[in-house]
Formats: structure tokens, C-alpha cells, sequence
């Protein structure tokens, strides 16, 4: 009993002294009384930041200064992806297992699998493609949709990915109801 005191006691006094030591920014207390802050307002810094005002200059043409490009765009990599990463071996394993269970009907199952596979490849339009078509297997239209949308964004260049994308796109309008998008997904398809 006399060991429990002792550790309560320790406990309270390292609480209370830790509570005094509780400070605001620039040292004040973070406490404010009811009728309102106490803090004085001391006057703030000059900032650094900002670039003190320059006179305009005019320049004669031989005297320009010389601003050099940053990269010309022809050895600049492009600001978009070529093409969508490719799938580790732990997401293939999980697109294979998606793959199976949707042969067996399983269509939550398949839909787990392949969401851990985004996890682990989030920018391969692969596992996109194969979470729509779990979508669609367990009728969400809707999420299919949106999947086979992202998937799309992230095929890059890869025609034989884009094209994939398209057509699924096309049958997923298609079984909405949406014949004009259905038929509009299928002639990009057609196109590459």
C-alpha cells in the first residue's frame, strides 16, 4: 500500500510539474484569463521574405541582362507519365488471386485483393482495370465507372492499356445505359 502512495505521489508531482512549464509562443503563457489575452503586442519583425521595392531599370538593347532558360522543353522530361507503373510481384500475386476468385464468383473478395494491390502499385492502371471489372461483377456500375476512368489517366502512351480501358469503359456506359458515352469510349478505342 505504501508503494502505491509513493508512485501516486511521484505521478502527481511530475503532472504538476510539467503543467507549470506550459508556454505559448515567444515564452507567454497559453493560458488567457476570462476577460480576454494579457499577452503585450510587441512589434513584429521585419520580414526577410520579401524582396525590398526596386526603381525600374530601362535598359538599352545591348545592355540587357542575360536570362538564361531554364531547360528548353526538347530535354526536359514530360510533366506526364508514358505509361502507368509497372505491377511488383506482390501486387501480380494479388491481381492473380482477384483473378481466381472472381472465376469462383467472388466478387468482395477479388475487390479486397485488388485494393491491397493499389496499395502497393497506386499508379498502375492494371489494377484500376481489374478493380472495375470486380466492380462490375459485383454491380457497381457507378465505381466501375470511376475505376476504369482513373485507370485511363494512368495509361500513358501504352495503346494496348488505353485501348483495354476504352472498351471496358464502353460496355460499363453501356450496361447504364449511357449509349452516347458507350458509343463516344468505343471510337477512342477505334482510334488507336
Amino acid at each position: 500500500m505504501n508503494k502505491q502512495v509513493i508512485v501516486r505521489s511521484a505521478c502527481l508531482a511530475l503532472f504538476v510539474g510539467l503543467a507549470g512549464c506550459a508556454t505559448g509562443p515567444g515564452g507567454g503563457s497559453i493560458y488567457v484569463p476570462v476577460g480576454g489575452d494579457d499577452r503585450r503586442s510587441a512589434p513584429e519583425p521585419p520580414r526577410t521574405d520579401i524582396p525590398e521595392e526596386q526603381d525600374e531599370q530601362v535598359w538599352r538593347k545591348s545592355e540587357q541582362p542575360t536570362v538564361t532558360e531554364p531547360d528548353s522543353p526538347s530535354t526536359r522530361a514530360p510533366s506526364y507519365r508514358e505509361s502507368g507503373d509497372q505491377l511488383p510481384a506482390a501486387a501480380l500475386t494479388l491481381v492473380r488471386d482477384a483473378d481466381q476468385r472472381l472465376r469462383q464468383g467472388d466478387s468482395a473478395g477479388a475487390i479486397a485483393r485488388l485494393e491491397r494491390a493499389q496499395r502497393i502499385a497506386p499508379r498502375s492502371s492494371e489494377v484500376y482495370f481489374k478493380l472495375a471489372e470486380a466492380y462490375v461483377a459485383g454491380d457497381n456500375l457507378g465505381a466501375a465507372e470511376q475505376f476504369t476512368l482513373k485507370g485511363l489517366s494512368l495509361a500513358g502512351n501504352d495503346e494496348r492499356m488505353q485501348r483495354s480501358g476504352w472498351l471496358l469503359l464502353a460496355d460499363i456506359r453501356r450496361a447504364r445505359g449511357n449509349v452516347a458515352g458507350a458509343d463516344q469510349a468505343e471510337a477512342r478505342a477505334s482510334a488507336l
